[in-house]
């Protein structure tokens, strides 16, 4: 196996994060690591692998910069603010999003639209918008009648809670405080769509004193690679909690935000604003309830999903809620992407070389290639991967002819990076079949090479030393 004499990376000159450990692999369920070592979970949505948990997308993308956001350019770090109103607006000191009056009726139009496709009238979906998303006070400006003194906005949704709880039992409000009267219309699952995906009752962790028999059957233990049934281990805190419904504890039921209006009588006055009828208007900011939440998901390659599951295996990738094994992702993701197997051969030998490979296809490549993460350098290399046998010969995967290839090649210098072949060499005894098993693996050598413009003028030798 012949190796490509690898340049230098050129480095970005402002870093705004810093490098993390990539995953820890336990050799065996002895080490000291062993029981912090967490399985992701995936899914496959349309041909996609998506990642939905929070925690899991902050630790794949954190430790080797798997995947990318599908609301972002690279990080998975949407954010439904302004930043240019988080500018203007930064001297109010609130810790919420700031967004346009027009971003947030676009919110209103969206979730008037899922409303009516389940069948409500518009008397009905009007009534719950306009409930929905009228004026609050501020989270962070939320007193406890009883201490007068600031809380969070978990708590007040938990008092909130607790004080609704007869209303919701009997249907009538205990008083005619117009107050209770909306609790019981936004919380009813008959007026409010998202209510079921809230929790009736919000339970403290102290409340849960027995795990969930069928729960604690099918949890694992890595330290004696057994059940923890069998090996008598006492399972974790945040396991037993996996039987009850704790949603409502990590994280608020409602995302407000703070939207920008102009000539309201309520919310946070700002600067005067002359428009251009000459009439001085004030622009204020109003918190209010946003109705359709845009969550931020992972999508992982195909080549990155296999790579977790069967080179490191910290990923768990489920289709229909079932979980594939790795002889049926192979399959799968084979059957879908025509040259899955090559692709994924280089990519597995570029990154147990400690590289960050990347999909290039917007350069008209099969990858790219980064030192350390996109935050930290630009692309290297741009990588075509062809498999080939002991000759260098073969079908080409990618048929290229010299025009084709000197066009490739100029696009990649243009943009700093340099052009690398990865053959894949399959043995005489080689079969298709073999193809079938990532086993093939152990079986491919690689050999590198790095394509460069050959230039007349500075090739060119002076006639004194012929």
């Amino acid at each position: 196996m012949s190796q490509a004499n690898f340049r230098a990376p050129r480095r970005k000159r402002k870093v705004y994060e810093s490098y993390q450990s990539p995953f820890p692999v336990p050799l065996s369920h002895e080490d000291s690591y062993a029981d912090d070592f967490k399985i992701c979970q995936a899914e496959i949505i349309n041909n996609s692998v998506v990642v939905t948990s929070p925690q899991d997308i902050e630790l794949l993308y954190g430790k080797g910069y798997f995947g990318k956001g599908i609301l972002s350019r690279s990080r998975p770090q949407y954010n439904i603010g302004d930043q240019q109103l988080a500018a203007k607006w930064r001297g109010s000191k609130m810790n919420l999003p700031i967004i346009t009056s027009k971003k947030y009726q676009c919110h209103v139009e969206w979730a008037k639209g899922l409303l009516e496709e389940q069948g409500l009238s518009t008397y009905s979906v009007n009534k719950i918008l306009e409930d929905y998303t009228g004026p609050h006070t501020p989270p962070s400006e939320k007193k406890d009648p009883d201490t007068n003194e600031p809380r969070t906005d978990m708590e007040h949704e938990r008092r909130k809670c607790s004080e609704s709880s007869d209303t919701r039992a009997t249907g009538v409000p205990n008083n005619q405080n117009p107050s209770e009267d909306k609790v019981l219309l936004e919380e009813n699952p008959i007026y409010d769509p998202l209510a079921k995906y809230g929790p009736d009752v919000l339970d403290t962790p102290d409340t849960v004193e027995e795990p969930d028999k069928e729960a604690l059957e099918k949890m694992y233990c890595h330290k004696h690679d057994d059940f923890i049934v069998q090996c008598g281990c006492k399972p974790k805190k945040q396991i037993l909690q996996t039987g009850s419904d704790s949603t409502g504890l990590q994280e608020p039921d409602h995302e407000y935000v703070l939207v920008q209006e102009e000539g309201c009588d309520t919310g946070l006055e700002g600067e005067d604003t002359k428009q251009e009828t000459g009439v001085d208007r004030k622009e204020k900011l109003v918190c209010r309830r946003n109705p359709f939440k845009i969550f931020e998901h992972l999508q992982l390659s195909r080549e990155e999903a296999f790579f977790l599951v069967y080179a490191l295996g910290c990923l768990t990738v489920n289709y229909q809620k079932e979980p594939l094994t790795i002889s049926k992702l192979w399959e799968v993701f084979s059957a879908v992407q025509p040259n899955f197997r090559t692709t994924y051969m280089a990519y597995h030998h570029f990154r147990s070389k400690g590289w960050v490979p990347k999909i290039g296809l917007k350069y008209g490549a099969d990858l790219l290639l980064y030192r350390k993460g996109p935050p930290f350098y630009h692309a290297s290399y741009s990588v075509i991967v062809e498999f080939v046998n002991e000759n260098l010969e073969g079908f080409p995967l990618r048929p290229l002819t010299w025009k084709s290839l000197a066009g490739l090649n100029r696009t990649t210098v243009n943009v700093s990076k340099e052009l690398l072949f990865c053959y894949l060499i399959k043995p005489s005894d080689f079969t298709e079949r073999d193809m079938l098993s990532p086993e093939c693996l152990k079986k491919i050598k690689v050999q590198e090479l790095i394509v460069n413009r050959w230039i007349a003028s500075r090739e060119r030798m002076d006639p004194d030393e012929l």
